[in-house]
């Protein structure tokens, strides 16, 4: 366990302690969202992110390890077990290279080898490869035919058959080189080389037009080759338009094994040097490149999840537009745009369809339809899906909101996963009265409202920012993006008393079931007055209360500590830090005395009042922290959603304009930012900032405002070039 402890530490840059500790809580059943926020003295202030990275590679070293062990032990009861071994085991950093050390004392299925040795040429091939024999090799081969000993029966099956010298020698030669291929150190070495000299390199398979033309006639070095890139050609392999190889240096690698093998001229030398080479070609070269596009997709993928984690918290953590009625519109041609109007409080109010598009294109009586709406619900905001016809339903919005007396404001939203929402069970138990079609106009509604309340509503992959999404490992998506949302929901809090049963299940503590059962009870009950109250919930013990009361906000009730994040363990202490400073808790719930608190929680000597009150420094900034700002949303401070009335058309830019727009994607080379024209335009990241920027992610992430100046308009293409090197 030091050992593990050890390597943690030095990938991540944190003190032995910190990972000891860590790994102990998580080890206790404690969550990730409950040990970065609650317990930061234990772990010295770990983040959520700092914690899931080390809970991964706990999972990968203590795979690892019993890897290892079972290696040992299927050896040693071959009776092969040695000191140099075991030490190559025990100094292994990877499951590969345990396998590689494993792989001669594997069982064979069968093979030229395992066939050579059951006819008993293997003291043959130890005779080539020691060298030293001088008697001519065919003379000592000889002694090897066994045609004549054997029965009729047993001489009608070839891999018993040794019939001729040749025979022997090629089947002693077969041995020779699956003892080359299985040594792992040759293998080791041969990754070494090629990720420092190999070059990937791809043809068209067939000629036809694609997404893949780029990639018809490419070569890169792996040392060079970026994630994005490894996932197109994956794909373009897998979509049968690419054929993709991996060039290495086959001298080198040649060179080396023969210098290791080779013992000075002597009759065997061409005869080992062939060996060697069908050793390569035929055992170890088809391994060694599955192994290297294996781990090349593994960190692509690990990257792309990355990315799209990163994205979709962005997107969950929009800032939520409250207060507002919302009219959510799901542009669509054909089938008409699905048109639902939902309140402040996200009750539906009205919902029509309307034929503004093509091919109807029934843009009076859409107008007149959706105006008398606008006027009937008091509509304040409109919120148009960002999919198929979205900028002709956007030009057709701003040009109608222009007839109303309100003052009307229009947001592209992203409609990533609604229709998916649209037909889930959930959905239906929503809506059991609405058509499918219209739930993703007020999913789309409500998104404006409170994104991350709906978008927790939707499997996390659907959510949609990020690229090749459906290319890497679902499993390791799956549980990234379910890390991000809770990640997201825990850092949020959840008002217990309205959140529905998705969102709750997603709080550290609560499972589907305890989710639910918060519901009911809620239903039979009526509203939880305090945080207590929670254990009167089946299935809702001492345990599932320690992690989750912390993330759960009662407004109105008995305990005005509980609509901040102070945990009810500390709440001893908060009484305490309160009266000190002449307050007290329910001062909170007054505005005038709350800015007077404020001022007085500024001036505290944060070690003096930690040690008085016999907490932890971090604890105690925290509890001053909530106090300070009680009941607040951490996704106010994030930037709002730009709010249009007008449009522009692709004809309006001009080379050298500066526009406000929002971050709708980041990705490896980039990020797409929405300027209000029908496609969103690229800010490729040579043109993020006049710093050298290795990743983009570092500069701006999903939902950002930022200004962009139009560089480059590609009219055939509706490509926009923008920079933010404004």
């Amino acid at each position: 366990m030091e050992k593990i402890i050890k390597i943690i530490a030095e990938e991540l840059g944190i003190k032995e302690k910190q990972v000891e500790n860590a790994i102990k809580l998580i080890d206790e059943g404690n969550t990730i969202p409950f040990i970065a926020r609650y317990r930061k003295e234990v772990t010295g202030g770990l983040s959520d992110e700092i914690l899931r990275d080390l809970g991964e590679r706990l999972t990968y070293l203590r795979n690892l390890e019993q890897r290892k062990e079972e290696v040992v032990k299927s050896i040693d009861e071959q009776g092969k077990l040695t000191d140099e071994i075991l030490k190559s085991i025990a100094i292994a950093k990877t499951l590969a290279e345990v396998e590689d050390i494993y792989r001669p004392y594997k069982q064979k299925k069968k093979t030229r080898a395992t066939v050579a040795k059951a006819k008993g040429l293997e003291p043959l091939a130890n005779i080539i490869l020691e060298q030293k024999e001088t008697k001519d090799i065919n003379k000592i081969a000889k002694e090897y035919i066994n045609i004549e000993k054997l029965s009729e029966e047993d001489k009608k099956n070839k891999d018993k058959v040794v019939a001729t010298v040749d025979d022997a020698i090629t089947g002693a030669l077969d041995i020779i080189a699956e003892i080359i291929s299985d040594e792992p150190k040759y293998r080791k070495q041969i990754k070494k080389i090629c990720y420092r000299e190999a070059v990937i390199v791809t043809k068209a398979a067939k000629e036809e037009k694609s997404n893949y033309e780029m990639y018809y006639d490419y070569n890169e070095a792996i040392k060079y080759i970026p994630s994005h890139r490894i996932l197109a050609i994956n794909r373009g392999e897998k979509e049968e338009f690419l054929k993709v190889k991996i060039e290495k240096p086959d001298d080198k690698i040649l060179n080396y094994i023969e210098r290791d093998i080779i013992k000075g001229e002597t009759q065997f030398t061409n005869m080992l040097k062939e060996t060697i080479l069908d050793s390569f070609k035929r055992l170890i070269e088809p391994s060694i490149d599955r192994e290297i596009r294996s781990d090349l997709t593994e960190k692509a993928e690990e990257k792309a999840i990355k990315v799209f984690g990163n994205n979709s918290k962005q997107l969950l953590l929009g800032a939520p537009i409250k207060g507002k009625t919302v009219m959510g519109f799901d542009p669509a041609y054909r089938t008409g745009c699905k048109i639902a109007i939902i309140d402040e409080t996200g009750k539906v109010l009205d919902y029509t369809t309307v034929y503004p598009t093509e091919p109807q294109n029934d843009i009076e009586g859409a107008k007149k339809e959706l105006l008398k709406l606008i006027e009937k619900d008091k509509v304040d905001m409109i919120a148009i899906g960002n999919g198929t016809a979205s900028r002709e339903s956007e030009m057709f919005v701003a040009d109608m909101i222009k007839e109303t007396s309100r003052d009307v404001h229009y947001v592209i939203v992203s409609e990533a996963g609604a229709s998916v929402y649209s037909a889930s069970k959930l959905a239906t138990e929503e809506y059991p009265d609405i058509n499918v079609s219209i739930r993703g106009a007020i999913s789309i509604a409500r998104r404006l409202q409170d994104p991350l309340a709906e978008l927790v509503k939707i499997e996390p992959k659907a959510i949609g920012v990020g690229q090749y999404q459906h290319d890497v490992n679902q499993k390791k998506l799956s549980e990234s993006l379910t890390a991000v949302v809770e990640d997201s929901v825990n850092k949020v809090g959840v008002d217990v008393n309205t959140a529905t049963p998705s969102l709750l299940s997603y709080v550290s503590g609560i499972n589907n079931t305890i989710a639910k059962n918060i519901v009911k009870y809620r239903d039979e009950n009526g509203k939880l007055k305090n945080r207590k109250e929670l254990l009167k919930v089946p299935k809702l013990g001492k345990v599932a209360f320690e992690q989750c009361s912390g993330f759960l906000r009662i407004f109105d009730g008995d305990n005005p500590l509980e609509v901040t994040a102070v945990h009810p363990e500390s709440y001893e202490a908060t009484d305490k830090l309160l009266e000190k400073i002449d307050f007290n808790k329910n001062d909170l719930k007054n505005k005038e005395k709350l800015e007077e608190l404020r001022n007085k929680l500024k001036n505290i000597d944060i070690k003096e009042m930690a040690k008085e009150l016999n907490i932890g420094e971090m604890t105690l900034t925290d509890i001053i922290e909530e106090l300070s700002r009680p009941g607040r949303d951490p996704r106010e401070d994030m930037p709002k959603p730009i709010l249009r009335s007008d449009v522009l058309k692709l004809e309006d830019l001009k080379e050298g304009m500066v526009l406000t727009g929002t971050v709708r994607n980041v990705i490896d080379f980039g990020a797409f930012v929405d300027i209000g024209v029908k496609h969103d335009g690229l800010v490729h990241i040579s043109e993020m900032s006049d710093k050298y920027i290795k990743n983009p992610s570092d500069i701006v992430s999903v939902g950002d405002i930022v200004k962009v100046k139009v560089i480059n308009i590609d009219k055939e293409r509706q490509k926009v070039a923008l920079s933010m090197k404004v």
